[in-house]
């Protein structure tokens, strides 16, 4: 018996996650004067030194026992390194669903600064989308709200008396996505590009 076939199919699953939300909506990134989220994390890491986890996330269709057609989760993170400084990396994917919390798969956010807080590593945020979760989407895939507490905000500010964290506006940002990026020891908007909203749209 030969693991061979899972493992090209793992393979096949993580190039297809590189290709984030598609050709013509990368197109459609760079057109705005943006780059991609793993084009962000490549200029800021040293070289080589990102470590991806969670690549396989995402939403899969299968007929007849076969993926006919996989939706990567629309958050990137993983551990890399700064100028040889090991740092927890976190961004949005604009080019699935616009960043929005809605097409995440599971709490990946949440995992990124819980792994920031557990290695004690610093935790660079790249957000570009909506943040808190609270469409009607997300509620009715839920099944419940979270109102009038919200979870991620407890992490959020636990965080700032535990790890250095850096916010980063790279896009049209709202709800929990702006309370990240200002609840940060150093945040930073794009000129031009940034625009930053107290609440949902």
């Amino acid at each position: 018996m030969t693991w061979e076939p899972e493992v090209e199919e793992i393979k096949r699953r993580v190039e297809l996650a590189k290709q984030m939300g598609g050709p013509a909506n990368v197109d459609r990134q760079h057109a705005s004067g943006k780059f991609t989220v793993r084009e962000r994390i490549a200029r800021l890491l040293d070289p080589g030194s990102f470590h991806e986890i969670g690549a396989l996330a995402g939403q899969a269709a299968y007929e007849d026992g076969h993926m006919v057609s996989f939706i990567p989760s629309n958050f990137v993170m993983g551990t890399g390194r700064i100028d040889g400084r090991r740092v927890v990396v976190a961004g949005d994917d604009f080019t699935v669903r616009g960043g929005s919390a809605d097409a995440r798969v599971g709490d990946k956010a949440g995992y990124a600064e819980r792994l920031a807080r557990e290695l004690r590593l610093p935790i660079v945020r790249l957000v570009d989308g909506t943040g808190g979760g609270g469409s009607v989407k997300t509620l009715e895939t839920m099944q419940r709200t979270y109102v009038p507490a919200n979870p991620a905000w407890d992490i959020v500010v636990a965080m700032m008396s535990e790890v250095p964290v850096i916010g980063a506006c790279m896009g049209s940002v709202a709800g929990l996505g702006a309370v990240r990026v200002v609840s940060s020891h150093f945040s930073l908007m794009v000129k031009g590009t940034s625009q930053l909203f107290v609440a949902g749209p």
